[in-house]
């Protein structure tokens, strides 16, 4: 499947795209970026030269991905949300050497207009609702809201809320896919593959 890019936009001579891969209006890719394979650029998208993106990801309209940054396969980026790499910035003082990186794992979704703080990992499936700022780590499967972002309950892989206790000794199972998950004091795991 061939990559397709939109006539207005940028993609710099260096940077690497992989198969399937849709580049939409006014998105800038800069040369050191290294994309996956079938990944969705919406409009007005810019990608930096440190950045690193899986295969099977989708970054919605108006979404930056700075340096230092990295998304695992089958993110999902909602439109207009944040992505940091300086954790105190002023205009008069260069800080490109203390960049913080941001690593997001696979089949996480970061909700429109949510923020994610430079230096923070958001776990495998976690979903970060919308207009959330993410301040630290990200559970795997966990569902982040507010400001700041604070763990509000748990996701399946599927994307639905499962009705589990925040922590303790539970199990359930997904409606929806049949998959098996058991919470062990704050962490949850997934029991079927």
């Amino acid at each position: 499947m061939a990559t397709t890019i939109h006539p207005s936009a940028i993609v710099d001579e260096g940077a690497l795209l992989g198969d399937g891969c849709r580049v939409w209006h006014f998105v800038h890719i800069s040369a050191g970026a290294r994309i996956g394979q079938r990944c969705s650029f919406g409009q007005n998208v810019y990608v930096g030269n440190d950045v690193s993106i899986g295969s099977n990801v989708k970054i919605q309209n108006n979404v930056s991905v700075y340096d230092a940054v990295t998304l695992e396969d089958d993110v999902f980026c909602g439109p207009s949300m944040v992505f940091t790499n300086v954790y105190n910035p002023r205009s008069a003082v260069t800080r490109k050497d203390e960049y913080r990186r941001t690593l997001v794992r696979q089949g996480a979704t970061l909700g429109a207009n949510c923020t994610i703080v430079c230096g923070t990992t958001v776990g495998r499936y976690a979903f970060v609702g919308a207009g959330a700022v993410v301040n630290r780590d990200v559970p795997d499967f966990a569902l982040v809201v507010g400001v700041p972002g604070r763990q509000a309950g748990w996701m399946s892989r599927y994307g639905e809320r499962l009705p589990l206790p925040l922590e303790g000794e539970a199990e359930t199972v997904c409606e929806h896919t049949g998959d098996r998950y058991r919470l062990q004091g704050k962490n949850l795991s997934l029991l079927t593959p």
